[in-house]
């Protein structure tokens, strides 16, 4: 069994790929926290070519969110077999939230137990 910090590098890592494979373009760094019922990932990295040419429009930044949050919702069953893999349960719920100034975005992840627990 891995211990807590593996857990969370080898999820950072895996997130990271899933990106990557999945866009062809990922972030740059990943860390990701596992607090109580949560599993917190917080990507680092710029935006997509695509988001730097949307957000020159006036509409821009809400296009992007929008565009960042269906992909999202679109992943989130792939997202949520990773974490199952490496934590063994299913999250309840995912919430995120990104900045399209820096490129930097959250993703957290909600489940129906304790999940920190099984570290101690």
């Amino acid at each position: 069994m891995m211990t807590k910090g593996q857990t969370e590098d080898a999820l950072a890592k895996a997130f990271i790929q899933f990106y990557v494979k999945k866009l062809g373009f990922g972030p740059k760094e990943a860390r990701v926290y596992i607090v109580a019922d949560m599993i917190i990932v917080r990507l680092w990295g710029r935006l997509h070519p695509l988001e730097d040419v949307l957000l020159l429009e006036k509409k821009g930044v809400e296009l992007v969110k929008h565009i960042r949050k269906t992909f999202q919702e679109a992943t989130f069953n792939e997202l949520n077999a990773i974490i199952k893999n490496l934590v063994g349960c299913e999250a309840i719920s995912f919430h995120s939230d990104s900045s399209t100034r820096t490129g930097e975005r959250f993703e957290i992840f909600i489940f129906d137990q304790n999940i920190a627990d099984r570290f101690k």
